[in-house]
């Protein structure tokens, strides 16, 4: 009998590491989470910093965990596949940290040298790079958005002495991951395309750069953004980095050297490739047929934490204003993908329900019911609901309205200055209160979901169900208002909360086999993988009707209401104030 086969899938999250032990058939055996460190400035809402020694300390604690608590050997394992926040990593061209907080220690070695994505510092300077048009900003929705990794960039050079930033190099995380494991500079095509500004068909736009004051990185080559041959060049999902694990990087994880190292993807792609090919349930015992790869341009991916980018490929490109790409290659050769967000979901969720007065009083009912405080929110709604004889929770909050850009809009309005805002208040701060701003939270995330996916449909795409991963996938309450606020089902992935590492260990098996593979049937097996190790999945389909449906939808014309009159009132004050 074959021994089993295992692969590695490691997942850098917001806020912590996870590392997965998988076995072929995607069954997971193993799983540890370790909380890493980030940075905030007390004076400046705007700065999120975090440490690539504190993450990579972190993955060696998770996959040893997960070695040591599963019992299996390191040479049964034989891929390992990364993802990562779009989070800037900045390193001497040795590798080593370079801090990027502002201050006399910018520029030098240092712990902090990671800009997380969330960090808004690089508002100044994304309005720059958008004040002209370029190609580059044609295949980023027309905006390029503070979030991605040029905006931060052109922030170091602006406040770095330049000896300092013509010696670092600039790193999207996936790949400095993949860096740090084999030693390899090779940059993949999902960091370089969706957040460095690397064009489709023409690759990098000396132009461009020199026009945004960033042309000493076309003078110097590339070097510093590594996508050129000479530091190995670019590489689609999972196509085997270097010669794999170095000396270094094996013995740190308690693994074998020469392990194929997957080239890495942003954490929202390795969600579209763990949940993307599910087959569902038919409810009758039975699963649906495997699905054609075409059928993927029909399901839009849904990653969702504490932030939710909505992922869609396509055989061609399709520009859509405002969202994301097209971009092309990033996770299969020929195919193109689009992009939508929203800069903070899970964020936000956490927000409104942390900062309100009865926060306390929560705790102490969820505590004393031993319930998950969510658990909690949705009982107290149920007893609103009956007791005030209404049919569903959105016909309770139907004169609550909440516009839910509290951290900005990535898509599909692209504003990183727009703002929250609430309509409906009253003098009451009761737990009841909470509950019902927590349910409005909900609604609010589902409408705007809805604009992402009738801007991706407007434009051409032709999209017939959400296919959801991360946390709030397991929130029975949100995953029903998905469906229902956009009138397509919403399909979940067993084990959703964990698509995301899944999706990496699956392009781990894809480096394993890819030499054994040839080069014409190279993407079938990558999507046959992804067939055999995705769980299957359940499916919630829109339920809505009558009176709930007739109020959902005027409030998704409020919503979109909201935004105009948003956008006039913060014109008229900017003429008043001049």
């Amino acid at each position: 009998m074959a021994p089993e086969r295992y692969y590695i899938g490691i997942d850098v999250g917001t806020g912590s590491v996870r590392a997965a032990l998988v076995k072929h058939d995607g069954i997971l055996v193993a799983s540890s989470t370790q909380e890493t460190q980030t940075w905030r400035d007390p004076s400046d809402h705007h700065i999120f910093e975090q440490s690539t020694t504190d993450i990579w300390a972190r993955i060696t604690d998770a996959v040893r965990i997960v070695l040591k608590e599963s019992g299996v050997a390191a040479v049964d394992v034989k891929g390992i596949g990364f993802d990562a926040t779009c989070s800037l990593a900045v390193t001497d061209f040795n590798g080593n940290p370079v801090t990027v907080t502002r201050g006399s220690d910018l520029g030098k070695g240092g712990e902090r040298n990671i800009v997380l994505w969330a960090d808004h510092r690089a508002e100044k300077e994304a309005d720059f790079i958008n004040s002209e048009p370029s190609v580059v900003l044609d295949y980023v929705g027309g905006t390029m958005s503070l979030e991605m990794e040029v905006p931060k960039i052109l922030w170091l050079k602006n406040n770095m002495p330049a000896s300092d930033f013509s010696l670092a190099q600039f790193y999207d995380l996936p790949d400095y991951l993949t860096y740090r494991a084999t030693g390899a500079r090779t940059r993949s095509i999902c960091s370089i395309t969706c957040k460095t500004a690397y064009v489709p068909t023409q690759g990098w736009n000396a132009e461009f750069f020199s026009r945004i004051g960033l042309a000493t990185l076309a003078e110097n080559g590339y070097a510093q953004l590594g996508a050129v041959e000479a530091a190995g060049g670019v590489a689609t999902a999972g196509v085997p980095v270097g010669k794999g694990l170095s000396v270094q990087a094996a013995k740190e994880l308690g693994l074998l050297e020469g392990t194929p190292v997957g080239s890495a993807v942003i954490d929202a792609y390795a969600g579209w490739v763990g949940t993307i090919a599910a087959r569902h349930d038919e409810g009758n015992g039975g699963l649906s047929a495997p699905v054609a790869f075409e059928e993927s341009g029909h399901r839009l991916a849904a990653c969702a934490g504490t932030s939710t980018c909505h992922i869609v490929q396509s055989r061609k490109g399709v520009f859509v204003k405002g969202v994301w790409g097209p971009y092309k290659d990033p996770i299969f050769p020929g195919w193109w993908m689009n992009e939508g967000g929203q800069s903070s979901t899970g964020q936000l969720i956490d927000f409104i329900i942390t900062t309100h007065p009865a926060y306390a009083e929560l705790k102490e009912r969820a505590a004393k019911q031993q319930a998950n405080i969510h658990e909690v929110l949705r009982q107290i709604m149920d007893e609103v609901k009956r007791a005030e004889g209404a049919g569903s929770w959105t016909e309770t909050i139907k004169d609550m309205h909440l516009y839910p850009d509290l951290h900005g809009n990535r898509s599909p309005i692209a504003d990183p200055r727009m703002r929250g805002s609430i309509m409906g208040l009253t003098l009451n701060d009761s737990l009841q209160d909470l509950a019902r701003k927590y349910a409005l939270t909900l609604e609010a995330v589902s409408l705007q979901t809805r604009h992402i996916l009738d801007a991706l449909n407007g434009a051409g795409h032709s999209i017939t169900s959400i296919y959801m991963s991360g946390s709030q996938a397991q929130n029975a309450a949100l995953t029903q208002l998905f469906a229902d606020a956009c009138e397509v089902p919403i399909v979940l992935p067993r084990m959703s909360s964990a698509a995301v590492v899944l999706g990496a260990a699956m392009l781990g098996r894809f480096a394993a086999e890819y030499n054994t593979i040839a080069i014409n049937e190279r993407s079938e097996r990558l999507w046959k993988i992804m067939e055999e190790m995705t769980p299957h999945a359940t499916i919630v389909k829109p339920a809505a009707v009558g009176k709930e449906q007739k109020i959902l939808k005027a409030k998704y014309k409020i919503f979109l209401e909201s935004i105009q009159i948003q956008q006039r009132w913060r014109a008229e004050i900017e003429v008043a104030a001049q």
